[in-house]
């Protein structure tokens, strides 16, 4: 066991320093009282590699945008550094959300898809390829964020299956009627979309609707 030669208390465990007084410990150290947390520490170093390597892209970018005022060749007048930018914050953000406690699958898998889809929606607005983003990628890119939230909700063990049912719903109906009723139009990709989400919606009541009448139960107390 380890003491303190100022303090004059003796120290369990293999701590290096004086928990009082923060002085060096003498004698020899015993077994750890708790296992050391070596997957969070890993952890929180990649996480610091990387949002460190987001940073000097970052200011790298700036730098040579603004500074050296090296153009795209197709957009002379373009700022490209400030879309970089944006895209460096919206990942760094989307690590952020992976990385956050409580947060379930369906949020994370449907803020991931409408985050990076607002981000090119951005892009393709500055690059010209707006129109073909909003009436083809967009709707495509839904429809994969559906099938894994159906896919989620088959395999869900944790009662949390209305939340893939209400994420489905609303990712394929509201963009929908939000275009329309914008008087845009809406194209087949779009179409299919809303399909494929009440189809998925059905599908995912009738395979599950036991637990989703459980889950109600639990959540409103009825």
């Amino acid at each position: 066991m380890r003491k303190c030669l100022y303090c004059k208390i003796k120290v369990g465990g293999d701590l290096v320093k004086c928990p009082i007084c923060q002085s060096k410990l003498v004698g020899e150290p015993e077994e750890a009282y708790f296992p050391k947390p070596t997957d969070g520490q890993r952890r929180s170093l990649y996480y610091k590699i990387q949002l460190y390597c987001v940073w000097v892209t970052l200011i790298a970018g700036l730098s040579v945008d603004f500074l050296f005022n090296v153009k795209l060749p197709w957009y002379p007048d373009l700022h490209w550094s400030l879309l970089l930018s944006m895209w460096l914050v919206a990942f760094e953000f989307l690590i952020m959300r992976q990385f956050k406690p409580g947060t379930g699958s369906a949020r994370k898998v449907t803020s991931m898809v409408f985050i990076t889809l607002f981000m090119l929606v951005i892009t393709s607005r500055f690059l010209g390829f707006f129109d073909f983003t909003v009436y083809w990628i967009v709707p495509i890119a839904l429809i994969g964020d559906i099938i894994a939230n159906f896919v989620l909700a088959m395999i869900d063990k944790q009662g949390n299956t209305m939340s893939y049912l209400l994420t489905n719903l609303l990712v394929g109906v509201v963009p929908y009627i939000f275009i329309y009723f914008l008087g845009k139009g809406t194209n087949i990709a779009w179409i299919i979309c809303t399909i494929v989400s009440v189809i998925l919606f059905i599908g995912a009541v009738i395979f599950k609707g036991r637990t989703v009448l459980n889950e109600i139960q639990r959540r409103f107390n009825v």
